[in-house]
């Protein structure tokens, strides 16, 4: 091991990555709180405009601090025939934007604000008892110890400014970019976190132990690492996936292979944008007091890293904006096979958004609205097998029923873990709502399975129904499917919008079936039917009522889910 590395150079080092990415998460999750239902309605302004894309995946990036929560959301739209690759490509040019914002934060030279940040925001958090101000709070505390993280590294690394095996390493380091550049994508890979790359270049830097040209060198091969580890990642996901994760590196590598290209004009543009030098050393006690920094640091060189850092994914953004078409072909040729919306796979959800709670939250009510829509189907398609069947209806159905057994445990395991996570009380309460809705589409399957059952036992034991029987039934199935399409609506949207509705329609469901089964009565004992197609017949109408009273179960989950 060399000599430079010691204890107090991992303890400062591992202590103060723990400090930045918990500041992170801190601030992240704030910023989700206060975002609320307008970063998942961000998704909903996506359009076939691709600069709008790019807008948009730059702002729900930004703000939950994850390229990879946003793919994986754009995936899920991509799977769902939602979105097409092409848009898809256009959010993931944004996310790349989007996650620079973090090394701007970090070149804000503050750390001697961190500590007064971190208890005016914990007072903040603690004692405020309105919702904006404390969550304001929690921006500020996360921000402070993200700050206080940074400041920390820095310190750890001011020992080995002197030694002669770090000034080695980065002799031999600074001598091939190309090294510099496999250096930073294989430390982003092993840690699994851009931010901490970028944090330990900035803390570097900042101490005046690295040139510009080599922090720069880092950053791009930060840029290949991050979707080096998404392709990782994506390896055991769907096609839809791999493409997107696919696309991510071609669009990382191919950028900064041109960017090295013309490496010297790429460091001179970022100069010419960003005020000071970067190679600018405080060399005096005066200058070190001047700029309340230590001497032998470098003052500017931290913002002209970030600034690098964004010009080179706008730079990128805009070099494939115009070319997202030929990408999706290119990764549709390396990697072969057809999306599929089979419904017995999931679409949406994905268990590497759930520490993003806002973004875990829109998955799952993606999926239920499939699931609610897959539960009208299922019921259309039972009913059409009252006047006869065959397997091929049969197979279909089942295997559709499946799908929302599912479904069901598929959605309520990703709420169940969810509800695990640092999440708000309005989540947690649409999550309580979600799981009753799953589980109610499910009960609605179940009675439809009874309901395919004895259908099938009418024609296998040649019983008829009256044509007053026939026209009960189909008055009933009518209602209930037409309340079943207001809350498969309702599901849609979101809405509580049929509350006064609902109570109409529940309570005719009940009557009308109460009469419908003293019609029957009667005619039972008038003799106009037997008693096998009367038990029959009450057997029906009970399970077609019981799908009702699951459809009201489930308005009334959307009403607690709103």
């Amino acid at each position: 091991m060399p000599d430079f590395i010691n204890q107090p150079l991992l303890s400062g080092l591992i202590g103060g990555l723990g400090l930045l990415l918990f500041g992170m998460k801190i601030m992240s999750e704030a910023l989700q709180k206060i975002a609320g239902d307008r970063l998942r309605r961000l998704f909903a302004t996506l359009t076939n405009n691709r600069l709008m894309g790019v807008f948009t995946g730059a702002a729900v990036t930004a703000i939950v601090q994850s390229s990879n929560a946003t793919a994986v959301m754009v995936v899920g739209f991509v799977n769902a025939g939602l979105m097409s690759i092409v848009q898809a490509l256009g959010v993931l040019l944004g996310a790349n934007i989007g996650t620079t914002v973090t090394a701007q934060l970090l070149a804000f030279d503050v750390g001697h604000f961190a500590l007064p940040a971190i208890g005016v925001g914990s007072g903040l958090k603690l004692l405020c008892s309105n919702r904006r101000w404390s969550q304001f709070g929690e921006i500020l505390l996360g921000l402070g110890i993200l700050f206080f993280g940074l400041t920390i590294m820095k310190d750890a690394f001011v020992p080995i400014k002197d030694n002669a095996s770090f000034h080695d390493f980065l002799l031999l380091v600074s001598q091939n970019q190309l090294l510099a550049v496999a250096l930073g994508a294989l430390l982003t890979v092993l840690i699994q976190s851009s931010s901490v790359t970028i944090g330990l270049t900035l803390a570097l830097a900042g101490n005046g132990l690295l040139p510009f040209d080599l922090c720069i060198a880092l950053i791009l091969g930060e840029n290949i690492g991050t979707a080096c580890s998404a392709n990782l990642a994506a390896l055991k996901t769907n096609l839809a996936a791999r493409r997107t994760a696919l696309a991510h590196l071609l669009f990382n590598l191919v950028g900064v292979a041109y960017i090295l290209f013309f490496f010297p004009y790429f460091l001179d543009l970022v100069d010419l944008l960003t005020p000071g030098d970067p190679e600018f050393v405080l060399n005096t006690p005066q200058l070190a007091a001047q700029f309340g920094a230590a001497i032998g640091d470098k003052p500017f060189i931290a913002r002209h890293i970030a600034n690098s850092h964004t010009l080179f994914n706008v730079i990128n953004a805009l070099v494939f904006l115009p070319l997202l078409r030929w990408v999706a072909r290119l990764t549709t040729l390396l990697m072969k096979g057809r999306l599929t919306a089979d419904s017995f796979h999931l679409q949406y959800l994905d268990s590497r958004v759930l520490n993003t709670p806002i973004l875990a939250l829109s998955q799952a009510q993606l999926e239920t609205k499939r699931m609610a829509h897959l539960g009208l189907r299922v019921f259309d398609q039972t009913l059409l097998l009252l006047p006869g069947y065959d397997e091929d209806q049969l197979s279909r159905l089942r295997r559709e029923e499946n799908s929302l057994d599912m479904l069901q445990r598929e959605i309520t395991d990703f709420l169940v873990n969810l509800s695990q996570q640092s999440i708000t009380r309005e989540i947690s309460q649409q999550a309580a709502g979600l799981m009753h809705v799953v589980n109610d589409l499910e009960r609605l399957g179940d009675h439809c399975e009874a309901l395919q059952q004895l259908f099938v036992s009418r024609i296998e034991r040649q019983i008829d129904f009256s044509e007053a029987a026939i026209e009960e039934l189909d008055e009933l199935s009518t209602l209930t499917r037409e309340f079943l399409v207001l809350a498969v609506s309702a599901v849609d949207e979101q809405t509580e919008s049929l509350n006064v509705e609902r109570e109409g329609r529940a309570a005719a469901i009940f009557d009308l079936e109460v009469d419908l089964r003293n019609n029957h009565i009667q005619r039972l004992s008038t003799g106009e039917c037997n008693t096998a197609q009367g038990l029959l017949f009450i057997d029906i109408l009970h399970h077609v009522a019981k799908i009702g009273e699951h459809v009201d179960n489930i308005t009334r989950g959307i009403r607690g889910n709103c």
